[in-house]
């Protein structure tokens, strides 16, 4: 493992820093392969792949979406790496079957997963909603992931 760091160092993929015997090693974002070679992590291994496939066979599950964090970055918006996942299901999936899925997700992705449902009726009227409803505000207004595979919404 050792030699496989220090060529990605020498690549400049990967920083390193000495603190004390400890070795600290963190990704070199201002490489002109750092977005790639995200994009390409984020595709195979990320929350894209992991939440559709936990999703496909979910009954009444009409359409899913991230958003928040994850889908401004994924979507090329600065800011700090994303902690968290926060995922959107329309339709009328059973929400005790949405939270094992959430539970799936975190110990596959190793990061917390939120997953919120809203009715059909209200994500087709979510243009027209209201600004009463911060959650459906910040819907309209933020970046959306789709979730490959999920319905047809």
């Amino acid at each position: 493992m050792k030699d496989e760091v220090d060529r990605l160092v020498a690549a400049g993929l990967l920083r390193d820093r000495r603190v004390g015997n400890l070795r600290l090693v963190r990704a070199s974002l201002d490489t002109v392969l750092a977005r790639p070679l995200t994009e390409l992590l984020a595709v195979t291994f990320g929350p894209l792949p992991v939440l559709s496939d936990l999703l496909r066979n979910v009954s009444g599950v009409d359409a899913a979406y991230l958003y928040g964090s994850w889908a401004a970055r994924y979507l090329g918006e600065a800011g700090d790496p994303p902690q968290d996942v926060d995922v959107l299901v329309v339709g009328t999936a059973d929400l005790d079957t949405l939270d094992d899925v959430a539970r799936a997700a975190e110990d596959r992705l190793g990061r917390p997963v939120s997953i919120s449902r809203l009715a059909p009726v209200t994500w087709a009227a979510r243009h027209e909603a209201s600004d009463d409803d911060p959650f459906l505000v910040s819907i309209r207004d933020r970046p959306l992931v789709r979730l490959s595979g999920i319905g047809s919404s």
